[in-house]
């Protein structure tokens, strides 16, 4: 997922998706707020998922099954390498790549799950205003 808007840039986009949630009939909200809860996003479990198991746990989290495979399978790759002795080095550098490659996702995961969660926002918002 590219971040391409800053924390304040989401808060504002998820204060006027509310505002449009506000709008809707009393059954549309209540529709809306029940598939909402269901699917939203929670930052602390992303971010625990990413920091706890850096294999792309998180991946998983937020639907992403083919990123989260890829890294399940680079670390599970490494660690194999690296603890059975062969190609040890090899190891050790799959293992780092998957660190390098998910670090930015554990310091913006406040934002990758705003933007996560404002894209859901936006979708459910147009499938209960296309019908009411």
């Amino acid at each position: 997922m590219v971040l391409t808007l800053d924390k304040e840039q989401l808060r504002a986009e998820e204060n006027e998706l509310r505002e449009q949630v506000a709008s809707l009939s009393v059954e549309q909200k209540r529709q809306y707020y029940a598939q909402e809860l269901k699917q939203i996003k929670d930052p602390d479990t992303y971010a625990a998922l990413n920091w706890a198991f850096v294999a792309g746990l998180h991946h998983f989290y937020l639907g992403n099954w083919q990123r989260g495979l890829v890294n399940l399978a680079l670390m599970s790759i490494g660690l194999f390498f690296y603890f059975t002795g062969f190609f040890t080095l090899v190891g050790a550098g799959l293992i780092l790549f998957v660190f390098v490659i998910e670090l930015p996702q554990l310091f913006n995961s406040e934002k990758v799950i705003y933007q996560y969660n404002n894209q859901l926002m936006k979708k459910l918002l147009k499938q209960f205003t296309q019908h009411p």
